[in-house]
C-alpha cells in the first residue's frame, strides 16, 4: 500500500500526510494518568517519515488538553507542519484559553477551523459558508495575522466553496466521512464524486484542498487517484486503529522475551 501511495503523485509532490494523534490522548486520558503521551506518539509518527502532526484540542479537554498543545508545538523538528483544528467560535473555558490564543502561543503552520460542539462525539458537518461567511471572515484574518495558513472544513456538497476564497481563507478540506461509508459499502461512485467537484471548484477559486475524516489505507488511494492535487490528508482513527494491530504482535513478544529474560535471571 505504501508503494502504491508514493507512485501516486502529481507534477510537484506527493500528497502531504499529517497524523492526527487525538486519540493517543483519549487512551490517556481513559485512565487519568500519563500514558501513552500523544507527544512521543508525534515523534514515533516523524520518525517513521510523516510531513506534519494535527491536534484538535476541544473546550471540554475530552482529548487532547491545552498543555499538549503547547509540548507538541515545541518539540517538532523544523519542517515538520503543525496543524491545529478547531471552532473559532467557541469562547474560552477553564483548561481552554481559546483557539486563538492556542494560536498565538504556538504559530502552527496552520489552523484548520471546524465547527464542532461539545454534543458531537466527533467532527460531522462543515462550515455553511453562505450563513457563516460574515462570522468567519474577521476570524480568518485574525489567524492570518499569527502567520497561520487558513484551512475551512467543509462538506463535499458545499454551497459555492467559492466563497471561502472571499473569505480569507488559503484552504478547504473536504469531510470525507460520507466517502468513507459509501467505500466500504462498495458504492462510492457519487460520494467520491461530491469530493472532486468541490475540489476542483476549489482549485478553480485558488483555494488549496485538504481532506480527512475516516480516511484509511484502503479508501485513501482511491481519493487520490481522483484529485491528485490534494494537497494534505489528515489522518488518525483509522491509522491509530491500524497501528494497534500493526505493532500488537511484536509488543507482545517484546514482553515475552522480557519474562523469559526475567526468569533466567531469577534462576542465577
Amino acid at each position: 500500500m505504501i508503494d502504491s501511495l508514493a507512485r501516486l503523485r502529481d507534477d510537484r509532490a506527493m500528497t502531504v500526510l499529517s497524523v492526527n494523534v487525538n486519540k493517543i490522548a483519549v487512551l490517556r486520558n481513559s485512565r487519568g494518568h500519563f500514558l501513552p503521551d500523544p507527544l512521543a506518539a508525534a515523534l514515533v509518527c516523524i520518525e517513521a517519515g510523516c510531513h506534519g502532526i494535527t491536534v484538535h484540542p476541544r473546550p471540554d479537554q475530552r482529548h487532547i488538553r491545552t498543555e499538549d498543545v503547547v509540548r507538541v508545538a515545541a518539540a517538532l523538528p523544523a519542517g515538520i507542519e503543525f496543524n491545529i483544528e478547531g471552532n473559532p467560535f467557541a469562547p474560552p473555558r477553564a483548561g481552554y484559553p481559546g483557539l486563538l490564543e492556542l494560536v498565538r502561543r504556538t504559530r502552527p503552520a496552520q489552523v484548520t477551523f471546524v465547527p464542532d460542539g461539545d454534543g458531537q462525539l466527533t467532527s460531522d458537518h462543515g462550515f455553511d459558508l453562505v450563513r457563516d461567511g460574515e462570522r468567519l471572515a474577521p476570524l480568518v484574518r485574525e489567524f492570518k495575522a499569527l502567520g497561520s495558513r487558513v484551512s475551512l472544513f467543509v462538506d463535499p456538497d458545499v454551497r459555492d466553496v467559492g466563497r471561502a476564497a472571499d473569505i480569507g481563507a488559503d484552504r478547504i478540506e473536504i469531510y470525507t466521512e460520507a466517502f468513507a461509508r459509501a467505500f466500504v459499502a462498495g458504492d462510492s461512485h457519487k460520494a467520491l464524486a461530491d469530493c472532486v467537484r468541490t475540489a476542483e471548484q476549489a482549485l478553480a477559486a485558488g483555494l488549496g484542498v485538504n481532506a480527512g475524516h475516516d480516511l484509511d489505507q484502503r479508501n485513501l488511494v482511491a481519493l487520490i487517484a481522483a484529485i491528485p492535487f490534494l494537497a494534505e490528508v489528515s489522518i488518525g482513527h483509522a491509522l491509530i486503529s491500524e497501528a494497534l494491530y500493526a505493532g500488537l504482535a511484536s509488543t507482545v513478544a517484546a514482553y515475552l522475551a522480557a519474562l523469559a529474560e526475567a526468569a533466567c535471571t531469577a534462576k542465577r
